[in-house]
């Protein structure tokens, strides 16, 4: 049976509690240009390479979001070299969750966002 749903993921979503910090971690792990005070509840969209897509969602506004924490990645960001991606998440002081993991066709290692959601950085 042909399926309507397309073989394509287009957007993650990442539920955050406070918007502007989140934007500020995620643009400056990935180099982006950002400007904090453009940014507006309820989500934030983060320039993404091809199809996918990451969505920042703090919920409705005025509302809180208590966003629950997963103890495993949630996505991964690629990376052509481990160690000098390893070294730019430590000279920002973000919270590293995993050294580096190596195997024979590629590398790996987590950090974590102000709320607790763990990403993995990987070659491969």
């Amino acid at each position: 049976m042909k399926s309507p749903i397309l073989n394509q993921i287009n957007t993650v979503f990442v539920h955050v509690s406070n918007l502007k910090d989140s934007v500020r971690w995620y643009s400056e792990l990935l180099g982006q240009e950002y400007d904090v005070d453009q940014v507006e509840d309820p989500v934030y969209n983060l320039a993404i390479n091809h199809f996918t897509g990451l969505t920042l969602d703090a919920g409705p506004g005025g509302v809180m979001k208590e966003a629950d924490k997963s103890k495993h990645p949630l996505f991964n960001f690629h990376t052509e070299n481990i160690e000098e991606a390893y070294s730019y998440v430590e000279q920002l002081n973000y919270e590293i969750v995993s050294d580096i993991t190596r195997f024979d066709d590629f590398s790996f290692f987590i950090i974590q966002d102000p709320d607790g959601n763990r990403v993995m950085i990987c070659t491969g």
